[in-house]
């Protein structure tokens, strides 16, 4: 709803009633058009005030700067006393319609607002702000007690709208001549593009600081205590389409496991590798390095949930512990709580309260936008370019249901780094999208150690390794059973020409993901291969091409560590290998992202792969 008024009407109309109607109609007529441009409906228009209704809160509001704007040149021609400024109000909220008018709390609302607003200025709910916090700058006016409304409501000014920049523009008419007023104009549009491009700078562009850890000073060991391995839950639904739901449950259980430093918790890729597969629980245990396997089932039924879990020692055969919870749906994240407490205190001592609250995930408060968050990443992990399409529309549609929850712009970041992958259209888009995203995510919590990882791995694409460097070691800080964490940490250090301390890194993410994604070992052998280490790294390799045949990068590398090894009809033939993937694959595109700071190592490793026989 948008709801606007004349500041000072009745003075107007007190000096001159038939100018002020004249100009009245003229500027109704304007804000009436500039409604139906941004697909509103002008709703009613007593005296000075008017009520539009809007489908969307970002029409209404764009509706709402334009017309500040066109008033503001309008106002340029009239006399001081003349001007005729409006307020405007926009909120989101529900109507009663009857006979072509709407009536309600949402229009009570509306009008609230917009008498908090200046003459030529624009107030919003935090309802409307919710929408578009991240599209316009906002200032927040905080909360505010206004009459007819029982609680109080949040209101935020538009800043910087285009209305406002004209209206200094007007103001400067009167005191300059000619000449300067056409230098006042240009030098505010330099500031408003200087403005502008500092504001896509700071959203886009610029990521935030993380503050540096002598890593001399600091060892990174893994969690010393009971080890663990949460398998995947079965899904007992009868219906393939509500794994999404079974998996989600495995997933966050084992996220929320990793944020107790007293266990040893095994990556959801190791425990997921025995999804659908016929094993005992001593052979898995013994797969994975662990003593204690959890194992539970699903079954969804309309809105209710029935949940089985049980606590394993491998070693005995004896169950430490069995639950079965039979509740409504809505229930989902309090059982989620009861059974991570309850594996920890069958594991461990009792916890303190500190420490019970990290094993918290943080928790959409809309269900549905919970749901949707787990579909979007069922479909993120097909990894490839239809369904990452499909995660990215289902994590928006997750966010416009509920827009704090950090997990949900940590996926739609992964999306975006996604599309580069995929060759994006606009790669610097794609980037910048990706860097909102992950700060988004972080501003929402701070103590998201996948958030780190991310970034980490930002810092790396942009060659800033030393920040790349201390984000993966405070992700490593915030969650020490990620392994996920201690890979991107051998990675930086890995580009940052510190390949020894790289393996130690790697390894440790290895112990954690036992079987873990073939980039691991594709890393773990680049490091082998920068220290020369030629017949270990070749190994490493092989086994990333067993995992991932049709992954280019594995045979670019087998090519130049086969060339380093004098074995040049190999280097040929893993050269021939990577073409047949990907026939445009060029060795100075290649070299041109290649992010060591060892640049006479990276010299040396594209010099291999031309004479391996691939192009420039």
């Amino acid at each position: 709803i948008l709801s606007a008024d004349v500041e000072g009407y009745s003075r107007l109309m007190d000096d001159d009633e038939a100018a002020t109607v004249r100009t009245l109609t003229s500027y109704r007529n304007a804000i009436t058009d500039l409604v139906q441009q941004f697909r509103g409906r002008v709703v009613d228009a007593p005296g000075d005030n008017l009520l539009a209704e809007f489908t969307s809160v970002v029409d209404a509001v764009n509706c709402a700067v334009e017309i500040q704007r066109e008033l503001a040149e309008r106002n340029a021609e009239l006399p001081y006393n003349r001007k005729m400024e409006f307020r405007i109000g926009v909120n989101l909220g529900d109507v009663i319609e009857e006979e072509g008018r709407i009536y309600g709390d949402g229009v009570n609302i509306a009008a609230r607002v917009e008498s908090l607003a200046e003459a030529g200025g624009i107030c919003i709910s935090g309802r409307a702000y919710d929408q578009v916090e991240n599209k316009l700058g906002l200032e927040n006016l905080g909360e505010h007690q206004v009459k007819n409304i029982t609680r109080p409501i949040r209101v935020y000014r538009v800043l910087s709208y285009p209305g406002a920049a004209a209206h200094r523009v007007i103001q400067a008419k009167k005191v300059v001549k000619r000449k300067g007023r056409i230098i006042a104009i240009a030098l505010s549009i330099i500031l408003i593009l200087i403005i502008t491009a500092v504001a896509i700078w700071e959203n886009y562009f610029h990521l935030p600081h993380v503050e540096i850890v002598a890593t001399e000073d600091k060892v990174f060991n893994l969690p010393k205590g009971p080890k663990l391995a949460v398998l995947p839950f079965d899904n007992m639904s009868g219906d393939p389409e509500q794994e999404y739901l079974s998996d989600g449950l495995t997933e966050n259980i084992i996220a929320s496991l990793s944020g107790c430093p007293k266990i040893f918790v095994i990556a959801r890729h190791s425990s997921f590798s025995y999804k659908g597969k016929s094993f005992t629980i001593q052979q898995i245990a013994k797969e994975l390095g662990v003593r204690y396997v959890i194992e539970g089932s699903v079954q969804k039924t309309e809105n209710r949930l029935r949940i089985t879990v049980q606590l394993i020692d491998a070693v005995t055969g004896h169950h430490m512990w069995a639950e079965r919870y039979d509740r409504d749906l809505r229930d989902i994240f309090e059982i989620q709580d009861e059974i991570t407490i309850r594996i920890i205190k069958a594991l461990v001592a009792e916890l303190t309260e500190g420490e019970q609250f990290h094993t918290r995930l943080n928790r959409p408060a809309n269900l549905e936008a919970f749901l949707k968050l787990l579909k979007a990443l069922e479909s993120y992990r097909q990894h490839n370019k239809e369904r990452n399409v499909k995660a990215r529309k289902l994590i928006e549609e997750s966010i416009q249901l509920d827009s704090r929850h950090p997990e949900s712009y940590l996926l739609l970041a992964l999306t975006h780094l996604e599309d580069i992958w995929y060759r994006s259209k606009s790669p610097v888009l794609s980037f910048a999208q990706a860097s909102k995203n992950i700060k988004k995510a972080i501003s929402l919590d701070s103590n998201n150690s996948d958030g780190y990882i991310v970034l980490s791995y930002l810092f790396t694409m942009k060659k800033n390794l030393n920040e790349a460097i201390s984000a993966a070691e405070k992700a490593i800080l915030l969650n020490p059973n990620s392994a996920d964490a201690y890979q991107q940490l051998g990675s930086a250090f890995y580009w940052s020409g510190r390949p020894e301390e790289a393996i130690d890194y790697v390894n440790k993410a290895i112990r954690l993901n036992p079987m873990p994604p073939s980039y691991y070992f594709l890393r773990l052998g680049s490091c082998y291969l920068a220290t020369e280490r030629f017949e270990k790294a070749l190994e490493l390799y092989k086994k990333t091409a067993e995992l991932t045949p049709s992954f280019v990068f594995v045979y670019v590398h087998l090519a130049v560590t086969y060339m380093n090894m004098g074995r040049e009809n190999e280097a040929r033939e893993a050269a021939l290998k990577a073409l047949s993937i990907d026939p445009d694959f060029s060795v100075n595109a290649f070299e041109n992202v290649f992010p060591s700071k060892d640049r006479a190592y990276a010299k040396r490793f594209c010099e291999a792969a031309r004479k391996a026989g691939l192009p420039n």
